[in-house]
């Protein structure tokens, strides 16, 4: 394999570990409730936490996987930590899934046309 064969795997393996990262933070109720709250405007960390019954750190950890995933930016603002909802990377997963949809919809496809061929 050429070294340029190499990083394109490498390429696609980083894209896939953002996926990833994105699914896993999406997979949680939790955090497509912050995300939901977040889609309405910057929020404080302690506004997002106030709604769920659970603790503030528990809150925290959520927030953090969805920072892993780049999902939510935090800033500083004097003694408040301010939260942004970033979409790119849902909008990645959208793509990538529309892809998805769009390779499998053809294979169905031309399985359909060798099956339909195949009856007698």
């Amino acid at each position: 394999m050429r070294a340029r064969d190499w990083k394109a795997i490498f390429t696609q393996m980083d894209e896939y570990s953002s996926l990833d990262d994105t699914l896993v933070a999406l997979a949680d109720p939790t955090r497509r409730a912050i995300l939901a709250r977040l889609a309405t405007g910057v929020a404080r960390v302690t506004d997002i936490a106030a709604p769920f019954p659970i603790s503030l750190n528990s809150v925290s950890k959520h927030i953090r996987i969805l920072e892993r995933a780049d999902l939510v930016r935090r800033r500083r603002q004097g003694r408040e930590h301010l939260l942004a909802l970033n979409p790119e990377p849902i909008d990645a997963t959208a793509r990538w899934i529309a892809e998805q949809r769009a390779l499998w919809a053809w294979r169905l496809g031309e399985l359909d046309k060798v099956l339909t061929k195949e009856k007698p």
